[in-house]
């Protein structure tokens, strides 16, 4: 099945709590966009298998629906963060597949 790419930049931030994870959230009108049209693909809890590229590093994930925020955010694993370099606050250009 071919998936639908989004694109978009976000700063990577940090959940407030010890040993929080990090994420990049995806912009509210692409998040509302995505619930609107692809909803039925969440599994649990507001997740939704995706694949991510970040800085040409792809690699397969989930993006969460954060009813607080109304937006899906995306995990940034450690891993991830090595390789690109990114760092808290910093703007970066993101692709979601889904």
């Amino acid at each position: 099945m071919p998936k639908i790419e989004y694109t978009f930049s976000a700063k990577l931030w940090k959940h407030d709590v010890p040993g929080g994870w990090f994420f990049v959230s995806v912009p509210k009108e692409m998040s509302k966009e995505i619930r609107e049209h692809l909803q039925w693909q969440e599994e649990g809890w507001g997740r939704m298998k995706a694949s991510a590229i970040i800085k040409e590093i792809q690699w397969d994930t989930a993006i969460w629906y954060d009813t607080k925020n109304e937006s899906y955010i995306l995990p940034v694993k450690a891993a991830i963060r090595k390789k690109t370099y990114i760092q808290i606050d910093e703007e970066i250009k993101v692709h979601i597949l889904l």
